[in-house]
């Protein structure tokens, strides 16, 4: 909540409306997440995943999350979440299952499954690169986040 309150005075004190907002927030969140990175460098939090440098570590995490969040909903409102992969797993099953049906119970929108599907296998594909990122990298997987994220700044 801090997180979200925190971005949405960032983007009020911009001075900047709508997608105007989009690349102060991007550096916001590649900040925290290069912050992450740095802390996580340092401190080793995975060595003692339920000591204080993992929960410092975790909330980073969750603050960076938070700024993705209230980023996505104030510059791009439109968009679908990432922040609810289990409505989108139920939204893209559903929609599949009654497209089969003779009597279908919902309205017909291949559109909203289209999107459905992308964002779950966005989501897939981002669990397995994290997973090897941190098999491969330990400490280090931030690096593939973070360098994300600089790259989203440089394009927003």
């Amino acid at each position: 909540m801090f997180a979200v309150a925190l971005t949405w005075l960032i983007a009020k004190a911009s001075g900047r409306r709508g997608t105007g907002w989009m690349r102060p927030l991007l550096l916001v969140q590649f900040l925290l997440i290069a912050c992450l990175l740095i802390f996580s460098a340092i401190n080793k939090p995975s060595a003692d995943p339920h000591g204080l440098m993992a929960t410092i570590a975790a909330m980073i995490a969750v603050t960076a999350m938070g700024c993705q969040f209230a980023l996505l909903r104030l510059t791009l409102p439109v968009a679908p979440s990432t922040a609810v992969m289990t409505g989108n797993l139920t939204n893209a099953v559903l929609a599949f299952v009654d497209s089969f049906s003779k009597n279908p119970i919902m309205e017909s929108d291949s559109r909203r499954l289209r999107g459905a599907v992308h964002l779950l296998v966005g989501f897939f594909v981002g669990c397995v690169v994290a997973t090897a990122a941190l098999i491969y990298l330990g400490n280090w997987a931030w690096s593939l986040p973070a360098a994300l994220a600089a790259v989203a700044v440089a394009l927003g």
